[in-house]
């Protein structure tokens, strides 16, 4: 081969290499949800919850819960529990004390047996995570 083609190969291989390393730095690096599954999800839990029905208030904020956790899991966001899923991804969230709270709460149902939650908490802690799968990008 002639010396000018080597040159011209490595060139346009050179060219290639950047261009593509410029399209991993500025493109989209986030990842992509079934966004109408999710909506459709928690759509389905938020309507669940009942002012009058109290066994509807913990149930609500434990499937918030799993439908957030699932949510970081499906990002990629490492963690044994999603409280180290909080640690780890917390910065992805407009309110993280406020996913802390809502998860604390949700805590608080799984693990006490005598635990009462009223219908404003349950209400707030919605709201939160709804707010929390906004900020993820999930609904």
């Amino acid at each position: 081969m002639d010396g000018g083609v080597v040159t011209f190969i490595l060139a346009i291989l050179i060219v290639a290499v950047l261009v593509f390393v410029a399209i991993m730095l500025t493109g989209k690096r986030g990842h992509h949800f079934n966004v109408e599954a999710y909506q459709s999800r928690f759509l389905s839990i938020e309507n669940k919850l009942q002012k009058d029905n109290p066994a509807t208030f913990a149930l609500t904020i434990i499937n918030c819960d799993k439908l957030l956790d699932k949510a970081m899991i499906e990002m990629g966001i490492p963690g044994k529990t999603m409280g180290d899923r909080l640690k780890r991804g917390g910065g992805r969230f407009s309110d993280i004390n406020g996913v802390w709270r809502a998860h604390k709460l949700r805590n608080v149902i799984a693990h006490e047996s005598d635990a009462e939650i009223s219908y404003k908490q349950a209400q707030n802690a919605v709201v939160i995570y709804k707010q929390a799968l906004r900020d993820l990008g999930a609904i």
